[in-house]
């Protein structure tokens, strides 16, 4: 029976990225040595870090103003390394909390300087992104975790400010075209939407460095890291090259636009079952809907059924589509890999089980 991965992470990725990757344990680049054996100073494989950088920079449309790096310690380590290297102490800067990682990056961030919590969804269990609220000028950043997989819910417009962004896009990277311009840093884990855990990508605009005055410990400066080009100890070498991989074959799929029309399609299909079935409810606010991270639960009067129909989504191959032990009922995780197959085979599921 076929599996279908909804797992929120580490999630599926694209099956030419498994084989291609699997491939290379084998042998990588007629070195006639596993990638996993090669050295990370190798020209082989400074080639896949140059790509890798070069290819990120070219699907998001970022500029020479950036650099992009690749380190290890998951967006967790960035929720304090991005206020170490960017906010001095007695600046300010601002916070928007919408669920787990936001309130987590908040708690990091204080350590460094004056964090302003602009707004905050937690008063409705975090099912909404907020809205409306002043953004202050002289802001040094605004952070945002651009898609939230606990909740479900997903920024599909950025605040109207001037003041540079800091975004965790842990989440959905590469899942949609982004406006470069409006981003001071971005960073994502690579496990959801990229590749395998253990490496992390960090996109910072190289006007936002320099600007502090503490003493930062060397394996947290990012400009460390940008002059031994994200090779100043030995970088996770397989993690990078699967992410070369993947980003490869979004390529091939036509990129971020054909990407984002992908997972809109995929969404849709979804979402419509969730609204039309009396059995199911959706959890997360309409406008605030994740692409990414579809969030349900049984509708109510129907509650003592959801474990038969998690049972039945076992049965037939659906895996990972617990919800998050902290918020229960469903998630379907639908990244760039899911194809429309897989989400055609849930939404049968959910029909057939109504």
């Amino acid at each position: 029976m076929k599996k279908h991965n909804f797992f929120a992470g580490p999630a599926i990725l694209p099956a030419p990225v498994l084989e291609q990757a699997a491939e290379a344990v084998k042998e990588f680049a007629g070195m006639g040595l596993s990638i996993l054996e090669i050295s990370h100073r190798s020209k082989q494989f400074a080639a896949v870090l140059e790509e890798a950088q070069a290819t990120t920079k070219e699907l998001l449309g970022l500029g020479d103003d950036f650099e992009v790096l690749f380190l290890t310690g998951g967006a967790s380590s960035q929720f304090f390394m991005s206020a170490m290297n960017l906010l001095d102490q007695g600046e300010t800067a601002c916070y928007v909390d919408t669920g787990t990682w936001s309130t987590k990056a908040i708690k990091e961030a204080k350590h460094f300087g004056n964090i302003e919590v602009l707004a905050s969804s937690k008063d409705s269990n975090f099912n909404y992104i907020p809205k409306g609220y002043e953004i202050p000028a002289n802001a040094k950043y605004l952070h945002l975790t651009s898609n939230n997989t606990i909740y479900g819910t997903q920024y599909h417009s950025l605040p109207d400010t001037n003041v540079p962004i800091v975004c965790d896009m842990s989440s959905d990277i590469f899942s949609r075209p982004i406006n470069a311009d409006r981003y001071g840093m971005i960073y994502a884990g690579a496990q959801k939407n990229l590749g395998p855990a253990g490496t992390t990508l960090v996109m910072v605009r190289k006007d936002m460095l320099g600007k502090v005055n503490r003493e930062i410990p060397t394996m947290l400066d990012y400009n460390t890291h940008i002059k031994k080009a994200s090779a100043f100890n030995t970088p996770p070498v397989y993690p990078i090259y699967v992410c070369l991989l993947t980003m490869r074959w979004l390529k091939e799929q036509g990129g971020i636009a054909a990407m984002q029309k992908h997972n809109e399609e995929k969404g849709a299909m979804l979402y419509n079952e969730i609204d039309r079935n009396p059995m199911f409810k959706g959890t997360a606010a309409k406008e605030d809907r994740s692409l990414m991270n579809v969030t349900f639960v049984m509708n109510d009067g129907h509650e003592d059924k959801a474990d038969a129909f998690m049972q039945t989504c076992q049965e037939n191959g659906i895996m990972g589509i617990k919800g998050h032990r902290s918020v229960g009922g469903f998630r379907a995780s639908t990244y760039n890999a899911m194809s429309k197959e897989s989400i055609g085979i849930l939404v049968d599921l959910m029909k057939n089980f109504s």
